[in-house]
């Protein structure tokens, strides 16, 4: 199922009585989700990003725009005539409920010609459970599950009414390390074998770009980027997304453009034709450093971590805006961790310049 939203808005009056002034959540969201894809909404807590997802499955009215569902316009179609399902970040289980009690509950729910037999409930539930590999355990308490089984039940009971779309709200926040490894792999597994087009709302970038087809970067309500995950990561619009993408993150730099050739501090670093002159922000991802003992980036050696297959090279610099410069090199590069200086070549393309006022990238050739 296509979702389209169009010129989508949501505007919140001011909790402030002096004020008065409004908020506004979501700022002319404009976006088409693909048939069949899974798509992540990415962004800073406060974004708009869960506003969106809510807007979609009716739980909040836009304050302007439209919302489709193929060619269907749901903007006005209450929650439970929209066929989505939706996953919430505290699983929001039936604690008296067994998990097949809990999977029943929205086909129970349904009422008319909508509602199956009871058989029919049955083996639904029974289907879903199978997908989030849940069957052996239908008779069990929630309290008698892990956080990852939890939210397999939560993804279960969604899926039990065939939703045309499928909606999570940071699903894996209150799951450790290890289970949300587990938990965002088995999502994908489930989506691709349902192909329900899903949209999957988190704060964390290493989940969105592990398991989605398409990422939508989003701050203050306003939309930055979209795009397939690697190709935002390597082509990032402007310094925010460049920022919130990669781990460890983009080191940044105040740098100046003279005469086609790029300086951070007094170091003379790279050749960027094209690139008018003036003051620049300069990101260098982690991974586009490469020690070379008569490179031009000189840096202060503070510690090298060696991390089985990479090495991380902790470094600092005076015009660096990070508090340390940290840089991924093979760890079969010997760097002498009692030295004091450290010395790179740059990778053009893992370097990027930004204008200095609005933090818009500036794009150089070579």
């Amino acid at each position: 199922m296509k979702v389209e939203l169009q010129n989508l808005t949501k505007i919140f009056p001011s909790r402030n009585k002096k004020s008065k002034e409004e908020v506004v959540a979501v700022n002319d969201f404009t976006f088409t989700i693909p048939d069949g894809k899974l798509v992540g909404l990415l962004g800073p807590s406060g974004c708009g990003k869960s506003t969106t997802l809510y807007m979609i499955c009716g739980l909040e009215k836009p304050t302007r725009g439209k919302i489709f569902f193929g060619d269907d316009d749901v903007t006005d179609l209450p929650p439970e005539h929209r066929g989505v399902g939706l996953v919430f970040q505290n699983y929001a289980l039936y604690p008296h409920m067994t998990v097949k009690q809990n999977i029943l509950f929205p086909l129970e729910n349904l009422k008319g010609a909508e509602r199956p037999t009871r058989q029919q409930m049955l083996d639904r539930a029974y289907e879903a459970a199978k997908l989030v590999q849940l069957d052996k355990l239908m008779d069990r308490k929630p309290n008698e599950l892990s956080g990852g089984q939890q939210q397999r039940v939560a993804i279960a009971r969604a899926l039990v009414k065939m939703p045309r779309v499928l909606l999570l709200d940071e699903p894996l926040s209150n799951l450790d390390a290890r289970l949300r490894l587990q938990t965002r792999e088995e999502i994908r597994r489930i989506q691709k074998e349902t192909g329900i087009t899903t949209i999957f709302v988190t704060h964390d970038q290493e989940e969105a770009m592990s398991i989605s087809d398409v990422i939508v970067v989003m701050k203050e309500g306003v939309l930055q980027q979209i795009g397939k995950p690697q190709d935002v990561y390597e082509d990032p619009v402007n310094l925010f997304v460049a920022k919130f993408l990669g781990t460890p993150p983009i080191n940044v730099f105040d740098g100046t453009v003279a005469e086609g050739r790029l300086f951070i501090g007094d170091n003379n670093v790279l050749a960027v034709p094209g690139a008018r002159d003036g003051k620049v922000f300069v990101g260098i991802r982690p991974e586009g450093f490469i020690v070379d003992q008569g490179g031009p980036f000189v840096c202060n050696l503070t510690n090298v971590e060696v991390m089985g297959r990479d090495c991380s090279v902790v470094s600092t610099h005076p015009a660096s805006l990070n508090p340390t410069v940290r840089s991924i090199i093979d760890s079969d590069v010997k760097i002498d961790p009692s030295a004091e200086k450290v010395c790179f070549s740059l990778k053009p393309h893992k370097t990027y310049l930004f204008d200095a006022e609005t933090s818009e990238r500036i794009y150089f050739g070579g």
